[in-house]
């Protein structure tokens, strides 16, 4: 008895999705849009689970983060619209399309730059380190580009050159650019990308923990790995791009900030190793000391005072004479706090004996003696 396998269809490309805008209503739901926005959400909370872990507070971040994602859109449009400017001005360009963030279009150096830049505004409002905040968020920008990546996915665009490898992305004839019209399937940038930012998410996240990266470091591993991808992806890339040199400007960008970027770790290695403290404390008034120390200083200067205050004898006389030997009077103790403790150290050091009260002067009116007849004249003068 023979039986038959159901035959299992393999497609020999990656399909391209049918749409990548649905309507709810009259309101457009983009997924270029939400790809961004859920990148932003899974870098936000792979930073904030860092932050916590060095002592920072998630209120702190969230503020910091809302000041970084507003810069950073806008000059991820701004790096796009400046480096590719030819898209959007001249002859027969609308340049209105340049607000049209929704097509695509978004800078990765430009989102970077001016993100950062946001974060140091606020790290100077909340009175905390900014290369911290840097090294806690690197892996979570990171993750964030991954998710976004796909984002070109639904878009049909930013795709390498043609290829029949079973992993090649189909990509309708709409979207494919002039001298392609006759190839369907080419490589998924977009996906080589995304998992090689992946990667550098692991690197980041393992290195930090096995060297406690600080002082911008962990940041400047994440730059170095995702521009060691980058410029290898970017020559696989077919989208119109300026050249300069026979190299795609983003080459040349992703080349400068790798180097600058492994000196930088380099250099802070040895000269801020360890990793700085994100635990703010509110400040000292100026002027204040701690109890313990007031307390103590106290002791220091007034010992002798309460020293000459037990000295004074408990037989003095009313008309107020408290001479003693050995003791400071009290009145001259009050006005002389700065000598007492100008020479509490040499008392300390060679203690003086305990005062001795003088007998007081016994002033009451003595009976007059009487002449004894068998004292002799020497004895009674």
């Amino acid at each position: 008895m023979s039986s038959q396998l159901p035959a299992v269809v393999v497609p020999a490309f990656i399909p391209s999705p049918s749409q990548g805008v649905w309507h709810l209503g009259p309101l457009p739901l983009r997924a270029y849009a939400i790809c961004i926005l859920i990148g932003i959400f899974a870098g936000y909370w792979l930073g904030r689970k860092r932050w916590v872990a060095r002592g920072g507070t998630p209120e702190v971040l969230a503020d910091i983060i809302m000041w970084a994602v507003p810069f950073g859109l806008v000059g991820a449009r701004i790096y796009h619209v400046i480096t590719d400017n030819e898209l959007y001005f001249g002859e027969g360009k609308h340049p209105i399309d340049a607000l049209k963030i929704w097509h695509g279009g978004l800078g990765i150096w430009g989102a970077v730059g001016f993100g950062l830049l946001g974060a140091w505004i606020a790290c100077r409002r909340h009175k905390v380190p900014f290369l911290a905040v840097a090294d806690v968020m690197a892996p979570g920008v990171a993750l964030a580009q991954v998710v976004g990546r796909f984002g070109n996915y639904f878009n049909q665009e930013l795709f390498g050159k043609p290829t029949t490898h079973f992993w090649g992305l189909k990509i309708d004839s709409g979207h494919r650019p002039e001298g392609y019209a006759d190839f369907a399937t080419f490589h998924p940038t977009f996906l080589y990308e995304a998992i090689w930012n992946l990667g550098v998410v692991a690197l980041v996240i393992l290195v930090d923990k096995r060297f406690k990266l600080g002082h911008g470091r962990a940041f400047a591993l994440y730059v170095a790995g995702y521009t060691a991808g980058r410029a290898w992806v970017e020559n696989l890339r077919i989208d119109t791009v300026n050249h300069f040199l026979g190299l795609r400007l983003n080459v040349w960008t992703a080349l400068i900030l790798f180097v600058l970027s492994v000196a930088y770790l380099v250099i802070t290695s040895r000269t801020k190793p360890g990793q700085e403290s994100v635990v703010t404390a509110p400040a000292t008034p100026e002027g204040d000391e701690p109890v313990e120390a007031a307390e103590g200083e106290k002791a220091a200067d007034g010992g002798e005072d309460e020293a000459a205050d037990n000295d004074v004898p408990a037989a003095a006389s009313d008309d107020g004479d408290k001479a003693k030997v050995g003791a400071v009077p009290a009145d001259e103790s009050a006005t002389s706090s700065s000598a007492a403790s100008a020479t509490s150290s040499s008392a300390a050091a060679e203690p003086e004996p305990p005062a001795v009260p003088a007998e007081p002067a016994d002033e009451s009116p003595r009976p007059p003696v009487k002449d004894n007849p068998s004292t002799p004249d020497a004895d009674r003068d």
